[in-house]
Parts: structure tokens; C-alpha cells; sequence
């Protein structure tokens, strides 16, 4: 089984939020930060993709991957990991998933699949898999730059054409992603009743 290295996808716009989601405070420490030290738990290093704009904001000790191209989304960042270490299998977490926590990795990780493209958690209400919580294995790297050369940056679509391992979560909770103000505010309540 190939080594494993972590990556948190914080180079989103936050439009709906109207600040960075990554910078938010959840856990007593940045999104960013929060990500980045679950991740290195379970990986052999752990980086932060982000786009050039945001290198300012990004804490120094964190390890860093800008976009090659931007405006690709979590495609983008994926990709641009797998430019950097294309031999290694990805541990992906999205900054707007507040909910996850070493259990829900650990289980992940505990279900990984290296003959599948991916290992990805699968979201009870519509089955469909979560790409921003997923392991993404070495091989799936040309795919994801053949679906991208031709316009397409949607790695949800990509695991649904391509074989992968789907894991279903304890609670469908764990893979809500918060987008806007009030739900940041809705996320903390629940947070502190579970703290």
C-alpha cells in the first residue's frame, strides 16, 4: 500500500460566507489548522492547498500547496497535489466540514481500498460520494487530469464513472458542510453541546 499524505482544501472564494472558510474557528484554532493536525495523525506529511491571494493568510508553520491553475475548484487542488507527489495516495478534507473528527478519518482510513481509485464516504440522504472526504489513490491521477483537459472539473462526477469504495459514516452530520453565515453559527451551537 502506497504511502498516504494529507491534504486540507482551503483555496475555496467563500462567496457565501463572505470570508475565508478556512480561517474559521471551530475547534479553537483556524479550519486550516484544525484539518492540518487531524490529518497528521494518519499521514506522513500533511499540506494546505490554497491559491496565491491567500499566502498571507495562511499560518507560516503550514505547509503549503498553491493551485497550478486556479478556478479549477478541489480539482485544482488535487491535482496540483499529485504534481507534487504522484507516487503517494491523497487524504482529502474540505475546510467547510467542521463536523469531521479523528473517528470519522480513522474509520476512513481503516477502510481504504488501494485497488479502487478512491476511498470515499458516501452521503446517506442522495448515496452519492463525497469527494472532499475521500482517500484519492495514486491511480486515479490521469483520470483526473484527462477529465479536466476536457473541461470538466466535477470529482464527484469522476467517482461516479470510475471504480471506488464507497464507506457509509455513523452520522450523516459528520460530512455536513457549512457555507454561510448562519450556518457557521448553527454549526458552532451544535459543537459546543458536544464538546
Amino acid at each position: 500500500m502506497t504511502a498516504l499524505y494529507g491534504l486540507v482544501l482551503a483555496g475555496g472564494k467563500s462567496s457565501r460566507m463572505g470570508r475565508d472558510k478556512g480561517s474559521l474557528n471551530y475547534h479553537g484554532v483556524s479550519q486550516r489548522e484544525y484539518g492540518y493536525r487531524l490529518l497528521s495523525k494518519f499521514c506522513e506529511a500533511v499540506f494546505v492547498s490554497c491559491r496565491h491571494s491567500q499566502a498571507e493568510q495562511i499560518e507560516p508553520h503550514l505547509n503549503v500547496l498553491f493551485d497550478r491553475v486556479e478556478n479549477l475548484g478541489p480539482a485544482g487542488g488535487i491535482l496540483t497535489a499529485f504534481e507534487h507527489k504522484p507516487d503517494v495516495a491523497w487524504l482529502v478534507v474540505a475546510c467547510d466540514l467542521p463536523f469531521v473528527d479523528e473517528p470519522l478519518i480513522a474509520h476512513l482510513v481503516s477502510q481504504r481500498d488501494p485497488e479502487k481509485v478512491a476511498t470515499a464516504y458516501q452521503n446517506p440522504d442522495d448515496h452519492l460520494p463525497e469527494p472532499l472526504i475521500a482517500i484519492w489513490e495514486p491511480k486515479s491521477y490521469s483520470g483526473l487530469l484527462e477529465m479536466v483537459s476536457k473541461g470538466q472539473n466535477c470529482p464527484r462526477k469522476f467517482l461516479l464513472n470510475h471504480p471506488c469504495k464507497l464507506v457509509l459514516p455513523e452520522s450523516k452530520e459528520s460530512l455536513a458542510n457549512i457555507n454561510t453565515p448562519d450556518e457557521y453559527e448553527q454549526a458552532l451551537v451544535r459543537l459546543s453541546k458536544t464538546a
